[in-house]
């Protein structure tokens, strides 16, 4: 299960600043999860990432304007209505408000808002692995998702980060190696990764969590256990060994999100479709080269998503909060 801290007061006194109608939310970044290369997880330049999701998002942009107006960039002028269109017309279908004081608990916040049926398609079918990619990662659970829908939806993104991972190692790997081919679904093709987060980013996400990792994966683990062996226990150096069957590696390409899939049989039919996914998968499944394919689609996916998304994120922030963010983004790829 994705965790919860021993932070949740200070998470609930930011929550009750903010209309109530979200059916889920969750905490994220190196303001959340300890990181290395951070001296605290509460260190005053680490700011604290926050997701709303929202069944009606023009409802609760309206509402939210009333509450926080001062929260908008010049886009308030226009209205919920507006935003919300905004919000869920391109990219990753997620509206951001950066670098919003709450001085009653002296932290900086970043919120970002997506509805429901848009965290459900990313997580289920991976069309822009942008917050299914942060949901691959132990996080902090603000408010537990209020329906199941969602709850599914989470446990199979988790499945299917573990069968896409396991696609892209080799037959032995170490259960840090596992947890980093996890957490580097959503970061390979991320425009961002080259110009705007230090480099060492995914190793320092995953060095310090090992143990949340496995809590969070446990269940998964288990549902693999026919085909992934890891140790019982102990050092997260030890080997672990996966089937590399062409029965298994089709088994775990049949079980791809939507997307992730469709590029695949694209790409192996130059957009002709003259087979059947069926046979595509099986030639891909045959071929030495099937972890080039993979990893190929999912940057394609990533790249895409990371570069409208940030360019989405200019106007709802604004120019002069654009540019202070870019710049301490900036300044963790010389970290």
């Amino acid at each position: 299960m994705l965790s919860r801290g021993n932070t949740a007061p200070m998470f609930f006194r930011i929550l009750s600043k903010f209309p109530q109608s979200f059916s889920f939310c969750f905490a994220y970044g190196s303001g959340v999860k300890q990181q290395l290369g951070y001296n605290s997880v509460r260190s005053k330049r680490n700011m604290i990432d926050l997701i709303y999701v929202v069944d009606n998002a023009r409802r609760w942009h309206a509402a939210n304007l009333e509450q926080n107006y001062e929260h908008y960039s010049s886009m308030r002028l226009l209205g919920g209505g507006v935003i919300a269109k905004y919000q869920e017309s391109f990219g990753a279908h997620v509206y951001f408000n950066t670098l919003v004081q709450i001085p009653e608990e002296d932290v900086i916040i970043k919120y970002g808002v997506v509805s429901t049926k848009d965290l459900l398609q990313d997580l289920t079918e991976w069309r822009s692995l942008y917050l299914a990619g942060r949901l691959h990662k132990p996080v902090e659970i603000i408010r537990n998702a209020s329906s199941s829908k969602i709850q599914n939806a989470i446990d199979e993104n988790l499945r299917s980060a573990v069968r896409t991972a396991l696609l892209l190692l080799p037959e032995k790997f170490t259960e840090f190696e596992l947890y980093r081919a996890i957490s580097k679904l959503s970061y390979s093709g991320d425009f961002r990764m080259i110009f705007g987060e230090n480099k060492n980013k995914v190793n320092n996400i995953v060095r310090p969590q090992i143990e949340n990792f496995r809590n969070l994966y446990s269940a998964t683990f288990d549902d693999l256990r026919h085909c992934l062996q890891l140790p019982v226990s102990g050092s997260d150096n030890q080997i672990c060994t996966q089937d590399l069957t062409e029965a298994t590696i089709l088994a775990h390409l049949n079980a791809l999100p939507k997307w992730p899939i469709r590029l695949i049989v694209e790409r192996q039919t130059s957009g002709r479709y003259r087979q059947d996914t069926e046979d595509i998968l099986i030639g891909v499944s045959r071929s030495s080269n099937y972890q080039g394919i993979v990893a190929s689609c999912l940057r394609s996916i990533v790249w895409s998503s990371s570069v409208w998304q940030s360019i989405k994120n200019i106007p709802t922030a604004g120019i002069a909060k654009s540019v202070r963010y870019s710049w301490a983004k900036a300044l963790k790829t010389f970290s």
